[in-house]
């Protein structure tokens, strides 16, 4: 759809619809004084995740043979809102030095140390199950 175009406050705006356009026109008829896309609103998405594997020693394990972009994307939020460092979530792959995509250099196990996550190659480590002395 080609974007409409109109002159708001000495500054060309391009409407993302023609009826957003209209809206605005009839606005601007009625004298009311209005800003057009001028705010962004920052939102969470409310979303669960389930972990593969947890131990009693509180370790999740989350299992992966190909670690998707959304699953990247997942896990970083996880973590930034994490603050109390309640979840020690690790990754297993069944290949760790996969690279991320065709064309990219950095592998499974890269992005993994790059973001602070722990991660195994194919098989867990005997300490990461066992319970931790207290």
């Amino acid at each position: 759809m080609k974007q409409a175009k109109k002159l708001i406050k000495n500054r060309v705006v391009r409407f993302r619809s023609k009826f957003e356009r209209n809206t605005a026109l009839s606005l601007k008829r009625e004298g009311v004084d209005f800003e057009y896309e001028t705010l962004k609103i920052s939102y969470t998405k409310l979303a669960t995740y389930t972990p593969d594997f947890i131990f009693s020693n509180g370790v999740i394990i989350e299992a992966k043979g190909f670690f998707k972009p959304s699953d990247r994307t997942k896990h970083l939020l996880i973590q930034a809102q994490d603050k109390e460092n309640k979840y020690d979530i690790r990754f297993l792959f069944q290949n760790a030095y996969n690279r991320l995509t065709k064309n990219s250099n950095t592998t499974y196990a890269k992005w993994c140390d790059r973001h602070g996550f722990m991660w195994c190659h194919k098989r867990i480590p005997t300490e990461w199950m066992i319970a931790q002395d207290s």
